[in-house]
């Protein structure tokens, strides 16, 4: 057994695509769409770990997905935490828990999922301004 993928569903696919992508760095792997079941899969992954996937499924029929924090969470393993929470921020994401202890950050997709940021190799030093930031909402 081995580990394949995470789903999560998705209001807005291309505000979706937007966040994972653009915003937090992962690569569009594979897609697909169903006409018959009125649904498109696309599947994401970090270049460094490609087979990490998320599948985002988008229903075509519009659907209230509520309490995205009910899902849990999806974690991250990042080179300089710092950096990504600066180009997250810089690209209009809430940093809801930020790394003042150089090591750990939440962030949230469209949908409302929590996204885990963890530092590679250890911990940063704690810095400002993160050092001094307070949490935002839920994460």
């Amino acid at each position: 057994m081995r580990y394949y993928h995470t789903m999560v569903r998705v209001s807005n696919l291309e505000e979706s695509l937007d966040f994972y992508c653009n915003k937090l760095g992962l690569k569009e792997i594979r897609r697909h769409d169903s006409e018959k079941g009125r649904y498109t899969n696309v599947f994401l992954g970090p270049d460094e770990n490609p087979e990490a996937m998320v599948e985002l499924t988008y229903n075509w029929d519009p659907e209230d997905y509520k309490g995205g924090r009910n899902f849990g969470h999806l974690a991250y393993q990042v080179e300089n935490i710092y950096d990504l929470c600066q180009r997250l921020q810089d690209a209009g994401v809430v940093i809801n828990r930020p790394p003042r202890d150089g090591h750990m950050a939440f962030v949230k997709s469209p949908d409302g999922i929590s996204i885990e940021l963890l530092q590679a190799d250890g911990s940063l030093e704690p810095a400002e301004p993160w050092l001094s930031m307070p949490n935002t909402g839920t994460w």
